[in-house]
Formats: structure tokens, sequence, C-alpha cells
């Protein structure tokens, strides 16, 4: 078994991977740029180390940092989560010659499937279905003698990498060269591969796609099927487990394609099989993403199988704990990807403080998140804020619970894409299971979304010490200042800047002060909990024990407050 995983990503996939490691016994360590710093990924590993600038390519995709990082701290592997350096083989192979584990498969097969031209060849010597389309274009080819050949509408499509970049439709021969040089021109930018390659466009086909999981023992199994067709620009808004409206037989045939599809290339660990199902029968193999997806948790919800546990567990080799025979799906599970973005402005985009929020809760909920309230939404990386999960015994059910878990979510600071999220559940295309990957973008517009309803506005607090509440008239309620506080405490040790969040709840006659985030190990967050006739007593008496410090009345004043 691996004894210390470096988790190079960040934000709720960073966190989940540390949650698994905790759960093994494997100790974690986190790397963060400058403006994750105080980001709860890194306050929760066991370490942490900083990799550099905000900058991504200065960061999180700086391959020798990453090395550099697991080397320094004693870690024998490295979990590349998803996004990022998790698809690029060089950074499997760096791994592998420093002499430490990946958690992923072997740095060949990411190269093999990570070219959609060689994943096609890959998969029709295997016999599983491949939509219509060509070999990667040359300049000496005749393109609009092969366009016809494939049939429009078409897509112009990048080999290499993913998410919809550098990909083009054209509905007739006129936008064709267009279409290809900037199609090579984008791939060459952000895959430094230029080639692209033209694949018949399916008008109104649903993408569905099979969990697979290979221990390299010869053992491949399948997590059963998602349905990922609630898209906007190829970019996936809500994935639901099983897919929904395909008979048995269907579910049965899609997940037998994706073992083959996984045979036929010698996978090792988790990964998923993409497919374009035509709404009939037919299913047509796009991409295998050699990676843990973002909808890993709503397999998760209805097979009761931790995934992340078994990518740990393979990597450390270890088979897998269970076979084909036990995997069961159990009701229906449907996730929602929360963005900071704002939908009636053409989804710009959004950046900013969450100033205060609250969550969805309650029974069949799950939120995997990567922020907390007083973080900062920066530009230099994906938007996502969050994953809802929620889990019904049958489909109705689950919507149901999803509407209500959505109607919880209140953010103040920044705009999310929270009320889009509560159209498209409660549509009828959704609800009756029909929605195609085109559907957002003919069918959403700004006037159609529900009203989120008003927030309510907090009592303002006052700068200094608060009054207790037990010396409020006993006829009168007690002094509420708000249900939850937020302070920050900032101080240097051995010149270094260390920050801390604590919560502050009103009891109604005392503060009870709980440390929520520590930048170092020298806070023990079960440990320590007090509560006080007012909120600055409470906070400088957990400060001082934690902190050994004899001055809290000091400390207290470099605190900042937030509601």
């Amino acid at each position: 078994m691996l004894k210390k995983v470096l988790v190079a990503n960040r934000g709720e996939i960073a966190l989940r991977v540390i949650r698994a490691c905790r759960d093994l016994g494997i100790a974690s360590v986190a790397v963060y740029s400058e403006a994750d710093r105080h980001c709860r990924f890194v306050l929760e590993a066991d370490e942490s180390v900083p990799i550099g600038p905000a900058s991504a390519r200065q960061s999180y995709l700086a391959i020798d940092k990453l090395i550099e990082a697991a080397r320094s701290t004693g870690a024998d592997a490295l979990h590349p989560g998803y996004g990022f350096l998790s698809e690029n083989p060089a950074l499997a192979k760096a791994v592998k010659d420093a002499g430490l584990v990946f958690v992923g498969p072997p740095a060949e097969v990411i190269e093999s499937l990570g070219s959609k031209l060689e994943t096609r060849r890959i998969m029709t010597e295997a016999g599983v279905p491949v939509l219509p389309g060509t070999g990667a274009l040359t300049d000496k080819d005749d393109v609009e003698a092969l366009a016809r050949e494939v049939g429009f509408p078409l897509l112009v499509k990048p080999s290499g990498g993913g998410g919809g970049r550098g990909m083009r439709l054209v509905e007739d021969a006129g936008d064709l060269q267009d279409a290809v040089d900037t199609s090579r021109r984008e791939a060459a930018s952000a895959f430094q591969e230029s080639a692209v390659y033209l694949e018949r466009l399916m008008t109104k086909g649903r993408h569905v796609e099979v969990q697979i999981v290979a221990d390299g023992k010869g053992n491949v199994v399948h997590v059963g099927d998602r349905d990922c067709s609630m898209q906007r620009r190829h970019q996936k808004i809500i994935e639901e487990a099983p897919a929904p409206g395909l008979t048995q037989e269907q579910h049965e045939r899609v997940c037998t394609l994706a073992v083959a599809a996984a045979r036929a290339e010698g996978y090792v660990n988790d990964g998923t099989v993409e497919f374009l199902y035509d709404g009939r029968d037919e299913f047509f193999v796009l991409e295998v993403n050699t990676r843990i997806q973002v909808e890993h948790c709503v397999t998760e919800a209805v097979s009761g199988i931790d995934l992340v546990v078994e990518q740990l567990r393979i990597a450390g080799g270890e088979p897998l704990s269970f076979s084909q025979e036990d995997v069961t799906m159990r009701g229906h599970a449907i996730e929602c990807r929360l963005y900071a973005e704002d939908p009636t402005r053409n989804f710009a985009p959004c950046t900013g403080t969450i100033h205060a929020a609250t969550f969805p809760a309650g029974p069949w909920v799950r939120e995997d998140r990567g922020f907390e309230v007083g973080d900062t939404i920066t530009p230099y990386y994906d938007g996502m804020l969050a994953k809802l999960v929620v889990w019904g015994p049958d489909r109705d059910t689950a919507i149901a619970r999803t509407l209500r878990a959505l109607y919880e979510y209140d953010i103040d600071g920044i705009p999310t894409n929270k009320d889009l999220l509560r159209w498209l559940v409660d549509s009828e295309a959704f609800r009756s299971a029909t929605p195609d990957t085109g559907f957002v973008e003919r069918e959403f517009k700004p006037e159609s979304l529900p009203r989120s309803a008003p927030r309510a506005t907090p009592v303002a607090a006052p700068a200094g010490p608060l009054v207790p509440a037990a010396s409020a008239p006993r006829s009168a309620a007690p002094a509420r200042v708000a249900a939850v506080s937020l302070y920050h405490y900032h101080r240097q040790s051995n010149g270094v800047d260390q920050s801390y969040l604590i919560h502050v709840v009103d009891r109604g006659g005392s503060f009870e002060a709980i440390p929520l985030s520590p930048s170092d190990s020298s806070w023990a967050k079960p440990k320590y909990r007090r509560a006080a006739p007012d909120a600055a007593k409470a906070v400088a008496a957990l400060i001082d024990e934690v902190l050994d410090a004899r001055q809290p009345d000091q400390i207290f004043s470099d605190l900042s407050v937030s509601y």
C-alpha cells in the first residue's frame, strides 16, 4: 500500500483525494499556487508545499516543481486528479522516472488514448463502433471530397485535447476550409499538436459514458453507465446515473463495449469510455478519458463503490476489491456543477469574494466544494465552485431532492449558475430524459430563468468587542449579531505568514469559537473549541490556548470580522 501521496491538483478534487487517502491511512501532500495559499484543500492535507505564482503554467502545470515537491516531502506516489496534467503522458513518465508511482494508467496508454485518431483505430480493431470519419488531414488531401464522403453536418476535431477546444461545426462545404484552418491553429496552441480530422455530427445525440476500473492483473470491470447530455459548448453541466431511458439490454451492451475498449488497450486504473447514443439503438465511442472524471460521484452514489480509494489501492499494487458480480446499481443520482458565471450575460466568468453563503444539506445530499466563506474566486483557474450530488430511490425522487437542494444554495458576493441548474433540472426535456447535447444552446434564454428568493440581510455588527448576549434584558430576545460570524487572524512566525479562520456561533447566551482552517499543523482542529460570554473573549481564549499566546487583547485587535 502507498504511504504518502502528493495531490497534483487543487480545489474540490484535491480535497476528494485527500479524504480518500485519509480513509486508507495514507498521508497526503498538497501543492498550491500563491493564489490558493489559504484554500481549504491546502489546510486539510497533512503537508503542503508552495509551487509558484498564480499562473497555472508556473505552478500546477510545472512538472519539475511537482516532482521536486514529491521528493522533498518523501511522497511515494502522485495523484493528478482531473484537468491540468491528469492526461499528460509526460507527467506520468516523469513520475515513473523519478521512482514514484503515478496514480493512473501508464504513460504509453495515456499517450495512445490521448489521440482521438489513435483511439478510433484501436476501437475499430476491437470491434467497438465509431462514427464515420477520416484520418488526420494533410495539405494534399481533397478536404471537400472527404467531407462529402463523411456527410454534412460534420465536426472538425483536434486529435488531441478535450473539452470541445478547437472543435468546429461545419454545415456545408462553404465553411469547411476556414474551419479546418482555425481548428489546426487552436489545437496547436492548446495541445501542441495541430492534427485534425473530420467526423460526422450526430444531431440530437445523447452523451452516454461508462465507468471502467482495471487493476493490471487481468481484472477489468465496469461500474455502470451515466448520462451527460446536458451540456453547453461540449462542457458538461448535469450528469446522472444510471443513464435514463435505456433498456436493460442497452445498459448491458454499452457497458460490454466499454470493457472491450479497456481491454483492447491494456487499460489500468480508473477511466471512462464516452459514447454518443443515437437515441434509438446505436452507441459510437467518442474517446476514453484516462483519469477520474468530475462526474464520478454519481456512480459512487448508486454503486456504493469509492472510485478514488480503488485508484489508490490499484496504484499500490493491490487487486480490485470487487468483481463484476458485486456491482449493483441502487436508485438514481444526479450531479449539478455549480459555476462562478453569469448565464444572463452570455455565461461570463465571474470573480470576487464569497461574503456569505448557505449550502445544501439534509438527507441524500452530497456537496463537494473547494471554497469557503471568505475565499476569493480568482480568474486563474476553472470557475467550478462545487458539485452537488443527490440520490433518490428512483429518478423522480432524485429530481425533487435536487431541486430542493439547489433552492438551498445562497451565495453572496459572486454570481453563479444556480438558477440555470434549477431551470434545467425542472425542464420537461430533463424530466422526460430526452435532452440531447445541443439542448442548452437551442432552448436557453436568460428570461427563462426562475427568480431566486431575496436573501435576508443580517444585522450589521460593531467592529469592537461584542456585547454579551446575557446582558440583554430578560424580556428581550437574546442579542444576536449573526448566526455564524467568520473571523480572520493573521500572524508571522519565524518569518512565515500564517492565516487562521475561526467560526463564531451565537448560542444566545454565549459565543462559541471553533477553529476552521489553520495553515500549519499546530492547530489540531478537533481538540479546540471555546465558549465565552462574548465573541471577543471566546476567540481570544481559543487563540491563547492554541498559539500559547499571553496577550489575548492584542490578539483580538488583530482580528477582522466579516459577515
